[in-house]
């Protein structure tokens, strides 16, 4: 296993992580991902560790709170082998204090998340998303507080703006406050808008990337090709409305350079798509989740080995898309490059 500095901090992560979203299956939507139990859960501990997979992921909001609970029972005995990232923000009930990142919120998610998990410490905190009725100064006092408290060791975002995510960095430089060093994004092939402006600003702030679905929801495990339906057991038969959206043509655009990329390497789609990712600017650490361990095995299969310039480039092609604005207009001219060099 290879392991990176979690942005501009002494933490150091995986290139794989393990995504819990699969734990408890509580929920409409989390029992459609999966509903492994705490005795499949340690199993998937085992295999992880043993393939040096240090980092668990998972949230408050992951199946009622189950997720964190069966990783909780997982990982028992052996905390000290491992990180926990989890998050909270999200809403997890209709009460006035079941959602946001007020001080009296964060503080009761964070204690609840350390007895659901059976924990003194999360190594990684992130804010689920931003909150906007909280002043920044309130909501990164509390952090801080709990930094200090000893109760987190890092702090992260997940799915901020990029004016959201430079204006909480400016206010903790400016109070003295501890920063996020990582920005939890969704990242893939057939979903590239990260790289427009918060790859920019993780590269020049010293924010590294958390990728989750990197699969593209699951559309990119090889099994979904032009011209053929869904498969059976695919999730997105219930969860696809729920996802990042992707255009068919560009999704089935980048599946057929996967294809010929796989019948080169002899590697699969999944793995070809997860290696991509560790090659671009800021990854410090892609989630991986699975349902199964045959899942998990090939997901791990994604390192040590890599692709070649050309097909690298071949992928880069076949995933572009034309930028939003402000990016486009400038882009297009060659010598644009001189005043802002592109992010990849």
């Amino acid at each position: 296993m290879e392991y990176r500095r979690l942005g501009a901090s002494g933490l150091l992560v995986p290139a794989l992580s393990f995504g819990a979203g699969t734990f408890g299956g509580r929920g409409e939507l989390f029992s459609a991902w999966g509903d492994t139990d705490a005795a499949q859960a340690r199993r998937m501990v085992d295999i992880s560790l043993d393939a040096g997979v240090t980092m668990f992921d998972t949230a408050d909001v992951y199946s009622d709170g189950a997720s964190e609970e069966v990783l909780g029972a997982a990982i028992r005995g052996r905390r000290d082998q491992l990180l926990l990232s989890t998050k909270a923000s999200l809403p997890t009930g209709p009460g006035p204090f079941d959602a946001g990142s007020g001080r009296s919120r964060l503080i009761g998610a964070v204690e609840a998340s350390l007895r659901r998990l059976g924990v003194d410490h999360i190594d990684l905190f992130q804010l689920h998303a931003f909150d906007a009725h909280t002043p920044i100064d309130e909501v990164l006092r509390a952090l801080d507080d709990l930094v200090r408290a000893g109760k987190i060791r890092y702090l992260g975002a997940s799915n901020f703006a990029g004016w959201q995510l430079m204006k909480s960095l400016a206010a903790a430089d400016r109070n003295g406050l501890t920063r996020y060093v990582a920005h939890q994004v969704y990242y893939s092939l057939v979903g590239r808008d990260y790289e427009w402006e918060l790859m920019p600003l993780g590269r020049d702030e010293g924010v590294g990337a958390v990728v989750w679905s990197p699969l593209g929801w699951g559309r990119l495990t090889g099994k979904i090709r032009r011209g053929q339906p869904l498969p059976e057991g695919s999730r997105l038969h219930q969860t696809a409305a729920a996802g990042p959206p992707v255009n068919d043509e560009q999704l089935y655009d980048v599946v057929d350079v996967l294809d010929e990329i796989a019948a080169e390497t002899g590697k699969t789609v999944p793995q070809i798509a997860l290696n991509w990712l560790l090659t671009r600017p800021t990854v410090a650490t892609v989630i991986v989740g699975a349902r199964n361990e045959d899942q998990l095995r090939q997901n791990l299969g994604a390192i040590g080995w890599q692709l070649s310039a050309d097909q690298i480039a071949r992928l880069d092609k076949a995933s572009a898309v034309t930028p939003p604005y402000p990016y486009y207009p400038y882009y297009r001219l060659p010598d644009f490059t001189r005043l802002n060099p592109p992010a990849v």
